[in-house]
């Protein structure tokens, strides 16, 4: 991992109940503490100076923004670890990726191991790897700039499946120091951003959604 350097402008909070705060990470950010003292700095170190109880119900890779969802309390934590184990939290992200992508939809079924001697980096294994599947919807093509904007689904959520997926695809995501070769020069930072998540909230046992756009995406134009 390259010399940590956290942003430094305050975490953007974009809802808060009795059971969750959901936040909007920026890149560069990390979840929960690395190892060394120069890793504390973290999304659930910084919310734990206002809600002491804050404990992490999922992540985020450190290079990737958007929405994530904080439990307050061991309770609610454990509520929430259940409903991703069940596969019962609905998540999209959004992406940039390079190449023109033909298919407008489709599905990336590929099974994934940690690539042990090259680790954090993960890799597809036929034989040894987990179940991984991935749904995707073009966006939009942009074929003088060699891209495609796209919309992921993780079915599953194995660590970095999104990057490896696209990457197997023939369609690394711009900005990925690990998978995207020489397309990582191609941004300032990793095009990938949870732009929406749902789920039944375990207190309330009503469907909350949070969206998010993504910073990279041009802003909508005005009809």
């Amino acid at each position: 991992m390259r010399r940590y350097l956290p942003p430094a402008e305050p975490l953007t909070i974009i809802h808060v109940d009795d059971g969750l705060v959901v936040v909007d990470k920026p890149s560069g950010l990390l979840s929960v503490p690395g190892r060394g003292e120069d890793k504390q700095d973290c999304v659930i170190s910084r919310l734990q100076r206002d809600f002491p109880e804050a404990m992490i119900a999922h992540r985020l890779d450190m290079s990737t923004s958007g929405l994530l969802v904080v439990a307050r309390g061991e309770a609610m934590q454990k509520a929430m670890y259940k409903l991703f184990r069940d596969r019962a939290v609905d998540k999209r992200y959004l992406a940039t990726v390079a190449g023109v992508v033909k298919m407008d939809a489709g599905e990336i079924d590929l099974p994934l191991i940690c690539d042990w001697p090259n680790r954090p980096r993960q890799m597809v294994s036929h034989e040894l790897g987990k179940p991984s599947l991935t749904r995707f919807r073009v966006i939009e093509r942009c074929p003088a700039e060699q891209l495609t904007r796209i919309e992921l689904e993780p079915v599953t959520g194995r660590s970095h499946q999104l990057r490896v997926h696209l990457a197997a695809l023939g369609h690394p995501i711009l900005g990925d120091e690990l998978y995207a070769g020489a397309a990582v020069e191609r941004a300032p930072r990793l095009l990938l951003h949870a732009a929406e998540i749902a789920f039944v909230h375990p207190q309330s046992g009503k469907p909350v959604k949070f969206v998010s756009p993504a910073p990279f995406f041009p802003s909508p134009t005005p009809q």
